[in-house]
């Protein structure tokens, strides 16, 4: 059999003589399905073994039209997607990728169904919905093509390009690794909490949770009311469920807020170095940046208002400043509240670690001074439970209660009701604090272990909140010891990357205690030093 060309000569038995008449049919080879038009040529007789006569007609086709070889459906029956949606998305694909042109015959349903070992029933429905979405026309005897299109699209689009923050994110983001900052320890995850947060007994042991409303966008008052009551023992800080709005993360919140607020062109107070997230919102918000640097008492607050003081706007991590991790003194708590007050100014309080503070009992919240009329409070369950659950909240301002509940509503509710009524229950039954503590014990365990090993190599090291901040050799660049070490697992983060002047730039890595595990501390600190020997030199 010729399968080079455009003529295929097929030898078929077909026993006694009949009279012959043009058809069309269809044969699969391997993965070719070709289309084709037969007509008989001659009939010979032949004798066989036992002495019978039997008519031999040997059949001429040509093929009309082809199915690309490249088209393949391939169906995952332990999928949950529906066999018959796989088979129209394959189909689909490869109509709007040129694999199959148009005018192309598709194989009735009946031998597609054989050859893929699926019901009739299920490539009939695929075409169907491809019928209508006007993919394919269907002629009845002359069977199913592929209909014809506006435009053909001959290759897959390029993805888009990313840009240098997407990029450093999308790194940030990545791991565990250790040493990585911003997730928790790799062991004691809350399992409990997920696998609940999975399960539909929640929908079903909550009953004012009804599958046939639209969830409160503010967020389940459960979790609310656990919050406010959380927040006022241990951050002192009372204040009402209404003020309280569940958002998808710290920045989900501070978006929320920056949209409530709307400061589009205004300055705003940001500490130096600081988030580079933050940085980045500030900047999408079309806020004019004005760095605030840093010391031992936290946001230099006499600076900014040298600097900025018709600022409309300051966002600072008062509790510990990241990445520093320096607590706001008293002094300039009172004096930064006191410009908010008399410029008639707004304070974003970035409460990234809540109560998770390893030195003594943690600091107030900013918003609990006076009537923190001008603070908006935004925490995360992320460092005290898991970033996987894209869980936060916004404290807001009595005055701007209600203009927190419009913009929840319209343009950014709460997310799964689930997953806050599963968290709710993981506060009210005493998980929450029972997590923290243990915490708490396991991050100064790692992080006096990871200390005596710097000690060990004379290194000039503070410790910085969740973090260790070690100084590097000015021959050192941090970012190529932090490109270097991520190809062996070690992600520190470069200090460097946090300013936004490059004129107040430091030279250093930060170290996450969270993600050090005291029985691989002491070769990844072997293996990160051989790494800045050798950016050194």
């Amino acid at each position: 059999m010729r399968t080079n060309d455009w003529h295929v000569k097929l030898r078929l038995d077909i026993g006694a003589a009949g009279i012959a008449r043009p058809a069309i049919s269809q044969f699969i080879f391997g993965n070719l399905r070709l289309e084709l038009t037969f007509c008989v040529a001659w009939v010979r007789e032949f004798c066989t073994k036992d002495g019978a006569n039997k008519s031999t007609k040997t059949i001429y086709f040509v093929c009309t039209k082809t199915v690309d070889p490249d088209f393949r459906i391939e169906l995952d029956r332990a999928a949950k997607l529906p066999l018959a949606e796989q088979i129209r998305r394959s189909i689909t694909k490869a109509i709007e990728s040129g694999i199959l042109a148009p005018g192309t015959r598709l194989p009735s349903w009946q031998d597609l169904a054989a050859q893929l070992g699926v019901a009739r029933g299920t490539v009939q429905a695929a075409y169907e919905r491809l019928s209508d979405s006007q993919m394919i026309e269907t002629f009845g005897a002359g069977g199913t093509r592929v209909a014809p299109r506006p435009y053909l699209v001959t290759a897959q689009p390029k993805a888009p390009l990313l840009g240098p923050f997407i990029k450093s994110y999308g790194e940030m983001m990545a791991g565990p690794s250790i040493f990585q900052l911003g997730v928790p320890a790799f062991e004691g995850l809350p399992e409990k909490l997920f696998s609940r947060a999975r399960s539909s007994n929640v929908l079903k042991t909550e009953c004012r949770l009804s599958s046939l409303l639209y969830p409160d966008p503010r967020g389940e008052l459960e979790l609310r009311r656990e919050i406010a009551g959380n927040l006022s023992i241990a951050r002192n800080f009372h204040c009402h469920p209404d003020q309280v709005f569940v958002t998808s993360g710290y920045t989900a919140g501070l978006g929320l807020a920056l949209r409530v607020l709307g400061l589009d062109g205004k300055k705003v107070w940001m500490e130096e170095p600081g988030f580079r997230v933050t940085r980045k919102g500030l900047e999408l918000a079309r806020m004019n940046i004005v760095p605030v640097p840093v010391d031992g008492e936290g946001l230099n607050v006499d600076y900014g208002i040298e600097k900025a003081a018709d600022a409309a706007l300051a966002v600072l991590t008062p509790g510990q400043q990241a990445p520093l991790g320096s607590t706001l003194s008293l002094r300039r708590r009172l004096q930064v509240l006191d410009w908010a007050a008399q410029s008639g100014a707004w304070i974003i309080e970035d409460d990234y670690l809540g109560e998770l503070q390893l030195q003594g009992r943690p600091a107030p919240a900013l918003a609990s001074l006076g009537e923190g009329g001008r603070v908006i409070h935004i925490g995360s369950f992320s460092k005290t439970i898991s970033p996987a659950l894209r869980l936060g909240f916004v404290v807001a301002p009595m005055e701007l209660a209600n203009a927190f509940a419009e913009g929840t509503a319209t343009l950014a509710p709460a997310p799964s009701p689930v997953v806050q009524l599963a968290t709710a229950q993981f506060i009210r039954d005493g998980h929450f604090v029972r997590r923290l503590r243990r915490l708490k014990r396991l991050y100064s365990a790692q992080r006096d272990g990871l200390g005596k090993q710097l000690r060990m190599r004379d290194a000039q090291w503070v410790n910085a909140g969740l973090a260790v901040l070690l100084r590097l050799p000015d021959e050192a660049s941090d970012v190529r010891v932090v490109q270097e070490a991520k190809t062996i697992g070690i992600a520190p983060s470069p200090l460097s990357l946090w300013f936004a002047d490059a004129s107040w730039r430091l030279n250093g890595l930060l170290l996450g205690v969270a993600t050090a595990p005291e029985q691989y501390v002491a070769q990844s600190c072997q293996q990160l030093f051989e790494i800045i020997d050798r950016q050194s030199t």
